[in-house]
């Protein structure tokens, strides 16, 4: 059978007529979205914020009708101030903001650089707090933007993190008229580039200490034993990210043991707890260690104050003598080349 090619004839497009409103050229945006801060370290500003964050079934999965009355009827009348404390402990002056939305902005900044020139918008957004995913989505359509990449910034997936930020995208354009193209980028803690830039950065902030550690604990975010149990790949993930980790530096289990930091309410959590281990190598015998967070690729609360000021504490006072704590990916030259890499990947047959 002969298949005859038809050469169809397409008359050029129609000049805009004059009363019509104005058209944006059609663009191609990427959102990186990272978990939220509160817009001040204050204790309204972190209410709102925890009240947020804590009201999202992906976080507490707890029936709405048991957890709601306990979330606003006690954590937000007692954490927040507690909370609030600890912002203000590691928030910048200048720019005045939290660490988590700076280096955010860098990265997004120094991504949007990688692809001048190619009508590409390059924006980030907050899952809880501000900028909200709605807002940023809701402006890149606004500047052309007819396709939208969403770049979650977690390395290991879980539901409660790559999937609230699936969950908040939807929610924000199914009520639109017009619903932009979305695409969602994957969870990336097998990435050679990912692993490679943590071994990058843990070699350069190790060259520089004037000392050797003793033990570098690989410490994760925790999550409900439960979580995993029914099914969230997460600590999975975060195995096989510091299995990478260690070869790539060559470290063996014992000197980087694995370890979960974060937990919260009285439920069981991913063991083991990351104050558990630096109190077992205080009593090895260890006088230095450093802590490596690789489940954050921007340094925030967790790793600046639960890390960098309470874990340094608690080692000093089992007799350890230096603590360091490894920076996160940040706006690393390393960092900024996984985003590329992971965006021009994630928006195959998008760009011209």
């Amino acid at each position: 059978m002969t298949v005859q090619a038809i050469d169809i004839q397409v008359e050029d497009e129609a000049p805009t007529p004059a009363d019509h409103p104005a058209v944006a050229t059609p663009k191609v945006g990427v959102l990186l979205v990272n978990l939220g801060t509160p817009d001040e370290p204050t204790a309204p500003a972190v209410r709102r914020y925890l009240a947020e964050f804590l009201s999202d079934p992906r976080i507490v999965e707890l029936p709405r009708a048991l957890w709601l009355p306990i979330l606003h009827g006690v954590i937000l009348n007692v954490r927040p101030a507690k909370t609030a404390k600890a912002y203000a402990s590691i928030w910048r002056n200048d720019p005045a903001e939290s660490p988590l939305r700076y280096y955010t902005r860098q990265q997004t900044e120094a991504l949007a650089k990688r692809f001048a020139g190619q009508n590409v918008v390059v924006d980030f957004a907050m899952r809880y707090g501000n900028p909200s995913i709605a807002d940023r989505i809701e402006a890149m359509q606004a500047d052309g933007c007819q396709r939208i990449m969403i770049a979650p910034l977690y390395p290991q997936y879980s539901a409660t993190t790559t999937g609230s930020v699936q969950d908040a995208t939807f929610d924000a354009v199914k009520t639109l008229r017009w619903q932009p193209a979305i695409r969602l980028a994957p969870a990336f803690h097998d990435d050679p580039v990912y692993v490679g830039a943590l071994a990058a950065t843990a070699r350069r902030h190790l060259a520089g200490l004037g000392w050797k550690p003793d033990h570098v604990v690989l410490s994760f975010h925790g999550l409900p034993e439960r979580y995993f149990l029914n099914g969230d790949p997460y600590h999975c993930h975060c195995q096989k990210t510091a299995r990478l980790l260690r070869g790539a530096m060559g470290w063996s289990d014992d000197f980087a043991p694995l370890a979960f930091q974060s937990k919260f309410g009285r439920e069981k959590w991913l063991e083991p707890a990351t104050t558990d281990v630096i109190d077992a190598l205080a009593e090895r015998g260890a006088k230095r260690i450093a802590v490596i967070t690789p489940g954050f690729t921007a340094d925030c609360i967790e790793t600046l104050e639960e890390i960098a000021i309470a874990a340094r504490e608690q080692f000093e006072e089992a007799g350890g003598e230096a603590f360091t704590l490894i920076p996160c990916l940040n706006d690393a030259p390393e960092m900024i080349d996984l985003l590329e890499k992971t965006a021009r990947r994630e928006l195959a047959g998008w760009l011209a």
